[in-house]
């Protein structure tokens, strides 16, 4: 009985370790994001506004075209790049590329940072597409 108890407690362990150690999760996109914003507003301000935003969270942001903003973020070893369009109405932020965080195409894994990094940005956007 003992040594069964000793095989139990090794297996809880292992399995333990493997969670703790699992630094993926499924990929966060914003699909789109309402803006709900004045009629004068253009689509200038938003992007004026998306542009901010990034920047204040580290983001290089850049129009890549009318109504599309690209954002580079390198934060140590580790690089993210998204894609931004927008209109009057909405925006979404799509994944583009990285390195260092552990993507994985197949089942949509990303390093879990990813997710926190994506979360701020909306969260900024939205928070000062408000406050206009």
């Amino acid at each position: 009985m003992k040594h069964f108890k000793n095989i139990l407690f090794g297996v809880a362990l292992v399995f333990t370790i493997g969670l703790v150690g699992c630094r993926t999760a499924p990929m966060y996109d914003v699909e789109q994001s309402p803006i709900d914003v004045s009629a004068k507003t253009t689509l200038k301000d938003i992007k004026k506004i998306i542009k901010r935003s990034g920047a204040s969270y580290g983001w290089r942001m850049k129009e890549k075209e009318p109504g599309v903003i690209t954002g580079l973020l390198n934060v140590r070893k580790h690089m993210v790049e998204i894609e931004i369009p927008y209109s009057k109405t909405s925006y979404s932020i799509h994944y583009k590329d990285s390195s260092g965080m552990k993507y994985d195409a197949s089942s949509s894994t990303i390093n879990k940072q990813y997710n926190k990094w994506v979360q701020n940005l909306d969260r900024a956007i939205q928070t000062n597409l408000y406050s206009m």
